[in-house]
């Protein structure tokens, strides 16, 4: 059997196992009755960034596989803002060939959709930063990895449009394609530091192993960020001059940055940003603000042992539950971040994430189920064929 046979017939096959059975039911009864052609929106119950691309990739696929054409009319381009209940697209062909599909076809839409809207919302919320994408420990192997880093680099590129820095790379290889480059972005994991025995002697082995990299330092392990990010920076102050070296926050919720507690966090903004303090705050907004981890007061306090100590030109990275919420509230404070390593933009409440297929016209006729009727096109409304 030739090997494009053999891709056809494997795509068959995982076709069918996973979409949902009644689909494959109607499939054969429509098979069996006679053809008709069917429109398809395509939406989400959500306001999303649009990020359809890998959802048309396939549905191409499939019509190439199948012999099949599908005429697909994108309502709400890559990037591009959508309402709760607008259809991102409309899908018209054959109802037997389109009938199987929708199960797959959703599955590629709705994650990638809110996901890119998170991603958005932050680059804008902190437009000055630069982000690095780190969801792929987060997700649930690779294909939701290539979907969230794709998300990423959608909301990225629409902030960027707004003037946003947006997201700068990636921390994988695999996927680093999506933001422009040939290999992922990173330094150290806590292991590295744990196996070197000192924060420091990390810093070194690192530097030995690759000399032309710039370095970003891992303060946290030993509970002393300041301490350890100073020594760092007297082992490399070349580096630290020449604005090459970076120390990145990533303390753990359950204690505060070495020198830290709520007294002293609170005085730190009052020193730096006393508006954010000083107005009703959530729980939540409060633990960002003066709590336990990566909190403002924190990166304020590691940038002012750095100012005070010589070193104004050492980055700082933040880590560690960077998502809508926290960004803004550290907008509001004017953190003095350089860049935000975040998976954070994948979506937090799955639900939100379904996305959803009805057909609104046979043969040509409109048609659709009670209560759907804002699906239908309405007169005038102007057809983008991809």
């Amino acid at each position: 059997m030739p090997d494009g046979d053999t891709a056809a017939a494997g795509l068959e096959r995982d076709i069918a196992a996973r979409t949902d059975v009644y689909f494959n039911r109607t499939r054969a009864v429509v098979s069996r009755f006679g053809d008709k052609r069917v429109t398809y929106a395509v939406f989400l119950r959500r306001p999303v960034i649009a990020a359809p691309r890998l959802m048309l990739d396939w549905l191409r696929t499939v019509g190439e596989a199948r012999g099949a054409t599908f005429d697909i009319d994108v309502v709400h381009p890559e990037g591009s803002w959508t309402g709760a209940g607008e259809p991102i697209v409309y899908i018209s062909g054959s109802f037997a060939q389109l009938s199987d599909l929708e199960t797959i076809l959703l599955q590629k839409l709705g994650p990638a959709c809110v996901a890119a809207h998170n991603a958005y919302q932050m680059c804008l919320a902190l437009p000055q930063v630069g982000f690095l994408a780190m969801e792929a420990r987060h997700c649930a192997g690779a294909e939701m990895q290539e979907m969230m880093a794709y998300a990423a680099s959608v909301g990225s590129e629409a902030a960027r449009r707004e003037g946003a820095t947006g997201f700068i790379g990636n921390a994988n290889d695999g996927t680093a394609h999506w933001f422009g480059a040939a290999s992922g972005r990173g330094t150290m994991p806590h292991a590295l530091i744990g196996y070197a025995g000192s924060t420091v002697r990390a810093a070194e082995m690192f530097h030995e192993t690759f000399p032309d990299d710039g370095l970003t330092v891992l303060v946290d392990y030993f509970g002393r960020e300041i301490s350890d990010g100073i020594a760092v920076c007297r082992r490399f102050p070349e580096l630290a001059a020449a604005g090459q070296l970076a120390v990145r926050l990533d303390t753990h919720g359950g204690r505060f940055l070495e020198g830290l507690d709520p007294a002293e966090s609170y005085a730190v903004l009052e020193r730096r940003a006393p508006g954010a303090i000083r107005r009703y705050r959530s729980e939540t907004e409060l633990r960002y603000l003066v709590g336990t981890g990566v909190s403002a007061a924190a990166i304020w306090r590691m940038r002012e042992a750095l100012d005070a100590a010589g070193y104004p030109r050492v980055r700082i990275v933040a880590s560690s539950g960077f998502n809508v919420d926290k960004c803004r509230v550290m907008a509001d404070t004017r953190a003095p971040i350089d860049t935000v390593g975040t998976g954070s933009f994948i979506p937090d409440l799955w639900g939100e994430t379904y996305a959803t297929a009805d057909i609104v016209a046979y043969d040509g006729v409109p048609m659709v189920k009670v209560g759907r009727e804002f699906l239908l096109r309405r007169n005038g409304d102007r057809k983008r064929s991809v």
